[in-house]
């Protein structure tokens, strides 16, 4: 009893502080305010995220010999994942993973509503399975945890769909400006991977929202760049070709990534039962960082030791390679092809995270042995002032695979240069990711997040007339005046029913409500007025089948094109079961249209 007293209390102090913000402020206004608290939650549970990981893997890991092999890293994966798989099971009861595509998902089809649970269940459980050893990223989690704190703010002030998407991105923006220190990175983030359009006054609250998590970023770690990083060779033209390539290798290794994700990500659809996956997932994972300790967590130590030149020893710890320095290409390229299965195993399996952090670990990867291959072999070829920095290419390709994996070039650019301080490598990194972009582009049309939606016709995009249709809701279309019929209805009760019927189709339905035809006007008009046949005739005499018919689920873009296809003004519309449920009017789709269109394009 006293609990149920407790949460009513809370509930009626959450109803006075929502009243009390409102007071007489405008929604613009409000929106402020709200993008102001979602910047302080996001920075806070970035800072909450961070520090968990750490101090698990720091009181997991830090007794181990560099020299030596060390077969807890065999064990510590699967440890990691049966908790978070236990902690979503018996106590989220939800899924949590993917977070990135539950976003676009939320926008597209649930009007941007995330569950509130979102808000701490993806940091405990991503904590845990990056802790433990999961070979995954954070900042997915602390993305969809931020866009559930937008979500959240927006339904308790009843703020209207279009609204509550911008808030969400400002949630997701204050994600990645929070836990990466990179504010414009934030800001772009959401402009390439998750809104649809943005209007000029729409980027004030992303842009509070960022500054706001940013800040509280600073407050807790100083406002020195995540990464240490000092420039050891400026850009000069002669690197331009050596630049091209590295775009063109990065494009590629997005590609294998991207292609190896989904299909070992499919092998885990194929398994029904979770301890199955749970197995396939830890052993794998296990038996990769065991010999790969690099794979370890998120990475990004391996990451500053590459940009920092840091003795080829320290990145081979703890493995069979560690007094061998000659070997650490080899080492290198092996973590470039099997980092993917880790990835992918460690969310098959049942953790919990991203692809951002491996993105960005494999870019470094990737860039660093270019750097190698390069100067070993080219250089031989077009001089010494053809030098790659290996640590400068790091960064490189860290830019070029986020903006392969992501689709996201801008993202990668900026994100890069905030991360290390590089800004004056602002030119070899946009030729980087350009060309990584345009590369991968030629095989994928999709992000590694969005193409799960997009093969279901449910991503939203920077299309406008695409976005529009993604976003309007099918079943707020629903026209539901439309008298039904049975099969065997006498034709002078058909009669009957359209004399007190505005419309001139009427849906033809068996005893459990299932569509089985309609019956139009003008197919009756001609023995509406013969009483002499009213007993003769049915209305199963009259009924066709419908054009085409149209699924509860299906997106507008889909509705939009039966209704070109078909030519029809109309369409009943029915759920899975077959069930009638009303019908759609093109007029009123594009009236929908319309009506959105100008709200998209106003101000």
């Amino acid at each position: 009893m006293n609990l149920i007293g407790i949460r009513r209390k809370e509930i009626r102090l959450n109803n006075a502080i929502t009243e009390w913000l409102k007071g007489d402020h405008t929604e613009k206004q409000i929106v402020l305010m709200i993008s102001f608290m979602v910047g302080l939650c996001t920075g806070l549970t970035a800072f909450v995220l961070k520090s968990l990981i750490e101090e698990i893997k720091h009181l997991l890991t830090s007794g181990f010999v560099a020299e030596d092999t060390n077969l807890l890293y065999l064990v510590f994966p699967a440890v990691g994942i049966l908790i978070s798989m236990l902690f979503v099971r018996y106590i989220v009861r939800g899924d949590i993973s993917h977070g990135v595509t539950k976003i676009l998902y939320a926008m597209s089809r649930g009007r941007s509503r995330i569950k509130s649970h979102n808000r701490w269940s993806s940091v405990i459980a991503s904590a845990i399975t990056i802790g433990f050893g999961g070979s995954v990223g954070a900042e997915a989690p602390i993305v969809l945890t931020g866009a559930a704190w937008g979500s959240d703010f927006g339904k308790r002030f009843h703020l209207p769909p279009k609204t509550l998407m911008l808030l969400v991105g400002c949630g997701a923006a204050g994600a990645v400006s929070g836990v990466f220190k990179a504010p414009i990175a934030g800001l772009v983030f959401v402009l390439e991977v998750l809104m649809l359009d943005l209007s000029f006054s729409s980027l004030l609250p992303l842009l509070v929202t960022s500054i706001t998590s940013v800040c509280v970023s600073y407050a807790f770690y100083g406002t020195s760049p995540q990464f240490d990083f000092s420039l050891n060779k400026a850009f000069t033209i002669d690197i331009i070709p050596g630049c091209i390539l590295l775009g063109v290798a990065c494009g590629l290794v997005s590609l294998y990534f991207t292609r190896a994700m989904n299909w070992f990500e499919g092998v885990f659809g194929r398994i029904k039962k979770k301890r199955y996956k749970f197995l396939l997932g830890a052993t794998v994972l296990g038996v990769l960082i065991y010999f790969f300790p690099v794979m370890y967590g998120e990475g990004y130590d391996v990451i500053n030791q590459l940009i920092n030149e840091a003795p080829e020893r320290d990145i081979m710890h703890n493995t069979l390679f560690y007094d061998n320095d000659r070997n650490l290409l080899i080492y290198l390229g092996l973590v470039l092809i099997f980092k993917v299965f880790a990835t992918t195993a460690t969310n098959g399996g049942g953790g919990c995270g991203g692809v951002f952090a491996p993105s960005l670990f494999l870019g470094c990867i990737a860039g660093f042995i270019f750097a190698n291959l390069w100067d070993m072999g080219f250089d031989l070829m077009l001089g010494d002032s053809c030098y790659l920095s290996p640590k400068n290419c790091g960064l490189y390709g860290m830019a070029g695979l986020m903006s392969g994996v992501m689709h996201a070039p801008l993202t990668g650019i900026f994100l890069i240069a905030e991360l290390t301080g590089g800004y004056d490598l602002f030119v070899p990194l946009m030729i980087v990711s350009a060309v990584s972009y345009l590369t991968i582009n030629i095989f994928e049309p999709h992000s590694i997040y969005a193409m799960r939606l997009a093969r279901r016709g449910q991503l939203i995009t920077h299309n406008k007339d695409n976005a529009i249709l993604t976003v309007l809701s099918l079943k707020s279309l629903i026209e539901k005046d439309y008298k039904a019929v049975e099969a065997d209805m006498p034709l002078g009760k058909l009669v009957s029913t359209i004399s007190k019927s505005h419309r001139n189709i009427f849906p033809v339905i068996d005893a459990s409500g299932r569509l089985q035809g309609v019956v139009s006007l003008d197919s009756v008009r001609l023995y509406m007025f013969r009483p002499e046949l009213y007993r003769q005739y049915t209305a199963g005499t009259f009924m066709k089948e419908p054009p085409a018919v149209l699924m509860v689920n299906d997106s507008l873009k889909t509705v939009a094109q039966k209704f070109e296809e078909t030519g029809a003004w109309n369409l009943p519309v029915v759920d899975e079961n077959h069930i009638y449920l009303g019908f759609i009017s093109r007029s009123g789709l594009f009236t929908s249209y319309r009506e959105t269109l100008i709200k998209f394009s106003q101000e």
